[in-house]
Order: structure tokens, then C-alpha cells, then sequence
């Protein structure tokens, strides 16, 4: 194994847990849920220890990561698992999708409270340093986040090599802070036993329950552990969480329980005050950086999403910029970029605290943790065949962990809970919204479809004039006559010597070998059917797919000067009565217009596409 992935790791994917300590132990202590004593504070910090041992290294790390989609991971990956695990029991399938999509639609919601929470927590570092410098907190973040997301375009690859460093010396430094404080208290270790977590629940069970809504704060960024799979490999990010990053974790949070023992006073900011007053203003600038990391990985993760989502059929197609020649997952996409910082900067400026923004975090989270648990059911039973005893236990016990966490965080809703579901709420609605609208678009074209090959045997009974070149024409079906062959046909009066009918099918499988990329169909007189299969996370390249096409279409020559795509570009007329809501209907028709070209999309080149026109009522 190599040391890098474990570096690389703790610099991506531990990003927002391990900043969490910034903020987590003083959402606590900062309400008056229960008594501030010595006994409520061990079993607190047992609650601590036992939700990381429980949720991460249980769950995530043991579980969940063994539930592999050909290596990636994530929620989407998930999902496609789970599904194709009851693919023939259609009734449940479709809600089980549902409730996969509404968990990736969360991810929006999560990703809006964790950058603002993250780099807030860290400036706010500056009011420790000096209370003068309080009324700089929300400027300082807010030029922050811009320059960060500002630099997104020019993509990570210049300092990406920075986040491990950085984020292991985060690590060591917040292990030390904790340290020199244990050293003055060990009995503090004591809180590791899970007797105190039980003692404090069973003795204060109202308080406990309200204690779990800010307790869950230690465990935001876990999704990552699993979305970031693919990219490092289990053993790495295993490794990297045992021997350096739950160890340095537990020693901050027991270091700050120790230091509150000292001083109760410190439960203004227990993260801060654990440092000298000489190492406080390092502890501002490393803290900025971290948050920075955290909110980096999750901004790219955002990305990421956006693009299998899109290739899943759920979102349109929306303009990707790619920032590195040699690595084709760093992708920018201007549209997500900058819709997310417009949320973010509302949420600080509606919030205006780390602590208010406490009040919004964990819905989303919690409410991805119990997904998680239900789909993991799904593929242990169905399709890992474990006994049905077995997957009821599990599923069980890890459901009613997380559901606990779930209905402490409802608690949040009137506080600010409901910003990130509603932001959840509204691309959920995008999404069914354009699911439903390309499948209704698909059933009014089939409604009005010619059979190609009766087609192609009518037009070569009596053909029309034939010209030098290839023209590559773009169907929903293999079967149909693409509309822009008939406007072809009936504007220019011309077939090409070569035709290509080319159909673009997207799978539930992260990737899909170049040997299984293509499929080829003659259809005579120098015509061909072609489909080109791609997985969610496949970089879509269509010249490149046809130029794999080649062997097997050996009468054909494709030069790239003198091939031209043909693509229908639709103009959708929504229809009282159709398949959706009108509201929906126009929803979706604008979503339509705005969406990305299809040249752009499928990297065609611009100066050989040919765009036809035609309309299509839903």
C-alpha cells in the first residue's frame, strides 16, 4: 500500500470529520440541556467516542465499503446496488430509487451548511485572538469562500498536492492540544468505557436525546469515507482512520472535556482555548486552512455527483470544464460552482454563526445515514444472499442508531433544519421533474416513430442524390428514424455515402470497458447501427467511441474532416392534460432549453455539428 493514498486520503476524504472538532464539543455545552458536572461530561464524551466507534468504524468502515460498485462508492453507487439487487421485483424498485435520489438530492443540502459551518467555526477563532476582531468574522469568511470557490475553474491539481500535508499536521496538532490536556487529567480516559455513554442516557434520557442532535456533528463528512472509495481504495482510508485519524479525534475531544473539568468557563469555545495564547493565532490561520481542505472535497465531490446524476438521466446536461489533461475526474462545472456559493453565502449571512449554522446541520446528515442503512439491506440480502436473520439484525441495530440520531436532529427543523432540506426539496423536484419529462418526451416520439429499416428499404427503392462524406445521426432509439434524417431528407435531398445512426446508452455500473463499449449493427448500403454504452462515471467522448467502431464497420472511413453529426435539437410545447402537472410540464420545458448542447455534451466537434430543429408535444 502505498503511503501517498493514505496521505491522499487524510488530506480528501477526512476533511469535514476532521474539522467537526471545531465546533461539535461547544454545541453541546452551549445549551442548558443538562447539568454541567463531572459525571454529565464522562458521559458525554463517551457518547463522543462510542457514535465515532459505532457509525464510522463499524458501520462505514466494516460495513458499508464492503458494498462496492466495481470499486466506487457513494451513495449513487449504492443505489445502483440496490436496485439492480431487486430488479425484478419492479413495485419495489421504483421507490427504491426514489429514496436513493432523494439521499443524493440531500448531498445539495448537506453541501451548503458544510463549507459555511466549516470555515465559520474557523474564523471565528479570531474573536478568541482579540474580541475586537469580532465584527471581521463574517467578512473574513465570506472572502474566503469566494477566493475559494473563485479558484475552482483553474482546477486542484497545483495545490491539491498540499491537502495531505496540511491536513496531517491538522491532525497532529489537534492531537497534541488534546494530549497536554489528558496529561493534566487522565482520569478523563475513563469515558472511553461505554458504561458512562449508557449510565448518562439511562440517567438523563431527555437531555441524552437533545445531547444527540449536537453529538451527531462528530460524524458530518462520513459519506465521504464511502464516495471517496474509488479514488484511494478500502485499505488506504482504513488505515489512515485507525492509526492517525480517530486517534487524533478522540484525543481533541477528551482534551476538551478535560480542559472543561479545569475551566467551565471554556465552553464559549473549548477548541480554541485548549491552545497557549501564543499558538492561538496558528491555530486560527491552520484551522482556516483545514476548513478550507474540508469544504474543498466536498465542492469537488459536488462535481463529481452532478456529472453521474447527469448520466443517470436525473439532471440535464449542464456545461463541464475539464482543469487537468491527465486526470479526467477533476472537472468543473460553472453552473454548481456558483449556485452553491450563492447558497453558502446566504446560509452564513441568514445564520451568522457557527453555532446558529449548528441548528441547521445534521438533517441532511442523519437523513443520508438511515438511506444508507436501508439500501445496505437490500444488497446484503438480495444480492449478497446473506441469511435474512442476519441482514434483519444488522439492518436493524444500525437503524436504530441512526434513527435516533434522525429524530433528535427533527428537533432542529424550526431553528434552521428545514434550510438544507429545502434545498434538497427543490433538486429532488428537478430531478423527478426531468426523469419523468425525458420519458414522456420518449413515449410522444415513439408515438410518431418510422421504422428505420422499412424506412431505409422505402428511401433506396428510389434514393435520392448521394454525397461524399459520413453523417453520424443521434437517436433516443436504434430502431426509429432519427427526426433530423427526415429534415435532412426533406430540406437538402441528400443522403450521405456513409450513415450512422448512433445511440448513446447509459448504465447503473460506474464504468464500462472499452471492450464492451461499442455495438455494431449493418444495416446495409453502407449504413450502420451503432450503440455506445457508457457507465456514471465514464467520461463521454463520442468521436472516440466511433473511432473504436472502426474495425467493425470496415466499408466505412471515418475522417474526421468529413463527418458530420446531425442532432435534432427539440422544442418542448408542454400540453394541458399530459403526463405531469402543467407547472411541471413548463418546469421541464425550460429545464430543456437551458440544458447544455448535446454537441458539448457528447465532445463533438463544433465545426462539424449540424443542428435541425423539431417539436415535441408532452
Amino acid at each position: 500500500m502505498s503511503p501517498g493514498l493514505v496521505l491522499g486520503a487524510i488530506g480528501v476524504v477526512y476533511g469535514d470529520l476532521g474539522t467537526s472538532v471545531l465546533y461539535s464539543v461547544k454545541e453541546v455545552f452551549r445549551h442548558d440541556w443538562v447539568t454541567f458536572s463531572v459525571p454529565n461530561v464522562y458521559g458525554i464524551l463517551s457518547v463522543f467516542f462510542w457514535t465515532l466507534t459505532i457509525i464510522v468504524s463499524i458501520k462505514y468502515i466494516t460495513l458499508v465499503m464492503r458494498a462496492d460498485n466495481k470499486g466506487e462508492g457513494g451513495l449513487i453507487a449504492m443505489l445502483t446496488l440496490a436496485s439492480r439487487a431487486v430488479a425484478r421485483r419492479r413495485k419495489l424498485r421504483a421507490p427504491l430509487l426514489l429514496v436513493g435520489i432523494f439521499g443524493t438530492a440531500l448531498f445539495y443540502g448537506d453541501g451548503v451548511i458544510t463549507p459555511a459551518i466549516s470555515v465559520l467555526s474557523a474564523v471565528e477563532g479570531l474573536e478568541i485572538v482579540s474580541p475586537g476582531l469580532a465584527h471581521y468574522v463574517i467578512p473574513v469568511t465570506l472572502l474566503v469562500l469566494f477566493a475559494l470557490f473563485a479558484m475552482q475553474k483553474r482546477g486542484t491539481a497545483g495545490i491539491g498536492r498540499y491537502f495531505g500535508p496540511i491536513m496531517f499536521l491538522w491532525f497532529v496538532a489537534i492531537a497534541v492540544l488534546g494530549a497536554a490536556q489528558i496529561v493534566q487529567h487522565p482520569g478523563i480516559l475513563k469515558a472511553l468505557l461505554p458504561w458512562y455513554a449508557l449510565h448518562f442516557i439511562v440517567q438523563n434520557p431527555g437531555a441524552a436525546f437533545m445531547v444527540l442532535g449536537a453529538v451527531v456533528l462528530c460524524v458530518t463528512g462520513v459519506e465521504a469515507l464511502y464516495a471517496d472509495m474509488g479514488h484511494f481504495g478500502k485499505s488506504p482510508i482504513r488505515l489512515a482512520w485507525f492509526s492517525i485519524v480517530m486517534p487524533a479525534l478522540t484525543l481533541n475531544y477528551f482534551g476538551q472535556g478535560a480542559l472543561l473539568l479545569t475551566n467551565p468557563a471554556a465552553r464559549a469555545n473549548p477548541f480554541y482555548l485548549l491552545a497557549p495564547q501564543w499558538a492561538m493565532a496558528p491555530m486560527v490561520v491552520l484551522a482556516t486552512l483545514a476548513t478550507v481542505i474540508a469544504s474543498q472535497a466536498l465542492i469537488t465531490g459536488a462535481y463529481s455527483v452532478t456529472r453521474q446524476i447527469i448520466q443517470l438521466g436525473y439532471l440535464p446536461r449542464l456545461r463541464i470544464n475539464y482543469t487537468n489533461v491527465r486526470t479526467a475526474g477533476q472537472i468543473y462545472i460553472p453552473l454548481i460552482n456558483w449556485g452553491l456559493f450563492v447558497a453558502i453565502v446566504l446560509a452564513v449571512m441568514m445564520f451568522k454563526t457557527s453555532d446558529n449554522l449548528a441548528a441547521a446541520y445534521g438533517v441532511a446528515v442523519t437523513s443520508d445515514m438511515v438511506i444508507t442503512t436501508l439500501l445496505t439491506f437490500f444488497v446484503i440480502r438480495f444480492a449478497w444472499k446473506l441469511p435474512l436473520a442476519l441482514c434483519l439484525a444488522a439492518t436493524a441495530f444500525f437503524f436504530v442508531v441512526d434513527a435516533t440520531f434522525f429524530a433528535a436532529n427533527l428537533l432542529k427543523l424550526p431553528e434552521g433544519g428545514w434550510f438544507p432540506l429545502l434545498i434538497a426539496a427543490c433538486v429532488f423536484l428537478l430531478m423527478v421533474t426531468w426523469k419523468k419529462g425525458r420519458a414522456l418526451m420518449a413515449q410522444s416520439q415513439r408515438a410518431d416513430a418510422i421504422d428505420l429499416r422499412s424506412f431505409l428499404d422505402s428511401v433506396f427503392t428510389n434514393p435520392p442524390a448521394r454525397v461524399d462524406g459520413t453523417a453520424v445521426f443521434l437517436t433516443a432509439q436504434p430502431d426509429i428514424v432519427p427526426s433530423a434524417l427526415l429534415h435532412n431528407l426533406k430540406h437538402n435531398k441528400v443522403l450521405h455515402a456513409q450513415n450512422i445512426f448512433v445511440t448513446v446508452r447509459n448504465h447503473e455500473v460506474p464504468w464500462i470497458p472499452m471492450d464492451k463499449r461499442i455495438h455494431v449493427e449493418p444495416r446495409g448500403r453502407s449504413c450502420w447501427n451503432v450503440i455506445v454504452h457508457y457507465g456514471f462515471k465514464n467520461d463521454v467522448d463520442l468521436p472516440r467511441a466511433l473511432m473504436l467502431a472502426q474495425p467493425q464497420m470496415r466499408e466505412c472511413q471515418l475522417d474526421p474532416m468529413t463527418t458530420s453529426y446531425f442532432i435534432s435539437r427539440d422544442l418542448v410545447t408542454p400540453m394541458p392534460g399530459g403526463g405531469m402537472a402543467l407547472w411541471r410540464e413548463k418546469l421541464f420545458a425550460k429545464m430543456h432549453h437551458e440544458a447544455s448542447g448535446v454537441a458539448d455534451f457528447l465532445n463533438l466537434p463544433n465545426n462539424a455539428v449540424v443542428e435541425l430543429g423539431s417539436k415535441v408535444e408532452i
